[in-house]
Formats: C-alpha cells, structure tokens, sequence
C-alpha cells in the first residue's frame, strides 16, 4: 500500500468545467478523503493507482486543467504535518489524525 496524494486545478468557466470539477472529486473520493478543497490523500495499492490515475486522466482536459500526483509512500505520517482545523482521517485505521 502507498498513499498518494492528490491536486487539481478545474477551469469552472463553462458547465462543461464545473462538471469535469465534480467528476475527478467523486473519482478521488471513490479511493480516498478529501482534505482540502482540491487536495486528496488516497492509500491504495499499485493496481487500484493505476486505475485511479487513468480515471482523474481521463476526465481531465489538458489544455483548461491541471492535475498533480505526489507519491507520499509508505512513510507518509513521516512526511506530512498538519496544523489548525479539519482533522483528518488515519487511512489505515480511522483514528483521528491532530
């Protein structure tokens, strides 16, 4: 299992770009939770990545969106810090995270 985490920028100007917005948050949200406006952790395997990528990518329109991946690994509490409001979930076990 790896984590990853995930960020998008949907150009909104057109119904077509609000409903690409709600597709590749509903994409994410099928493989993780939501911690930001546009920001996902996902914990998932090699496979489930693959097929989630190929989702977001698929959505997306590469010349109004972007999309960024960051590969946050198996060591992910090590690298990520959270400060203020909005708690999240631990992805491997539900507790909440400080």
């Amino acid at each position: 299992m790896m984590v990853m985490l995930v960020t998008y920028d949907v150009s909104t100007a057109s119904a077509a770009g609000k409903r690409r917005l709600r597709m590749i948050a509903k994409n994410c949200l099928d493989y993780g939770q939501r911690v930001q406006n546009s920001v996902f952790e996902l914990d998932l395997d090699h496979a489930k990545w693959v097929e989630c990528r190929a989702r977001l990518v698929e959505t997306m329109e590469p010349e109004e969106d972007s999309l960024r991946f960051y590969r946050l690994g198996n060591q992910w509490r090590e690298r990520v810090e959270h400060i203020g409001t909005k708690p999240s979930t631990d992805l491997s076990g539900g507790t909440l995270l400080a």
